[in-house]
């Protein structure tokens, strides 16, 4: 782990300190917190990337998949 300077709005601070003092508290540190936070967030762009490459994958391939569904449907229907 690498220690690193953020700046990061008072009311984010706070709000991380509201929740750190509550009842039901993670009983975790602000650090914890924001790597916690920024790991999902990491996380979350890399799934948006790959959701956004398959849609581009089934949208360049929408013409063969919907064959291909077609002639799934018909040999279902010959059985």
């Amino acid at each position: 782990m690498k220690t690193i300077a953020i700046t990061i709005e008072e009311s984010t601070i706070r709000h991380i300190d509201r929740i750190l003092a509550g009842e039901n508290s993670p009983g975790k540190n602000r650090s914890q917190i924001i790597r916690e936070a920024v790991a999902r967030y990491l996380a979350s762009l890399d799934r948006e990337a790959e959701e956004s490459r398959e849609r581009d994958i089934f949208h360049r391939q929408r013409t063969l998949l919907k064959k291909q569904a077609e002639a799934l449907i018909q040999d279902q229907v010959k059985s």
